[in-house]
């Protein structure tokens, strides 16, 4: 279940530009120059967002994208510093196979999926990117296996049963 958060109910966010994109539309007097920013947001605390901005310079590009990963932040369910169970996301031609590791173990994830697991607070997991390696299409699918996460609360609730019950 995707969960928004209000970003003014959270403390300092950390931001971290992932891409930023040189675009440029053909028009009647030659070609028009902007910047396109991909940008991940989070507090390192379980809540993390990601936005997109475009503007004609990389700064008001990147302001505009931070803006807009505030609007899109989610919270993430974790078991101490990893994940609670594999789960597979997928966005256009993008596929992300995310694990849980033992603790200790890092983030072994590539540069995109690791911006988004090390803002969200997640310290301990295993990642591999199956399909497109775009950095839209990898941040998407990252948060598309983000928001099929379920806490073992969440599912005990839904079934109705006890949360003993689900670990044996």
């Amino acid at each position: 279940m995707v969960e928004f958060v209000n970003p003014k109910a959270l403390g300092e966010l950390e931001e971290n530009v992932v891409a930023i994109n040189r675009v440029t539309k053909v028009v009647k007097g030659g070609r028009r120059l902007r910047f396109a920013a991909l940008v991940v947001v989070g507090d390192k605390n379980g809540h993390v967002g990601f936005g997109t901005g475009k503007a004609q310079e990389v700064p008001e590009a990147i302001r505009k994208g931070v803006e807009d990963a505030k609007r899109n932040l989610i919270t993430v369910p974790m078991v101490g510093t990893t994940i609670p169970h594999d789960v597979l996301g997928q966005w256009a031609g993008g596929k992300i196979l995310v694990k849980p590791a033992k603790e200790g173990a890092g983030v072994a994830a590539g540069g995109s999926t690791r911006s988004v697991m090390e803002l969200a607070g997640i310290n301990d997991v295993t990642a591999k990117s199956l399909g497109s390696s775009t950095p839209v299409n990898v941040v998407r699918a990252t948060f598309d296996a983000l928001t099929k996460l379920k806490s073992a609360e969440g599912v005990s609730l839904k079934r109705g049963v006890s949360i003993e019950h689900l670990v044996d």
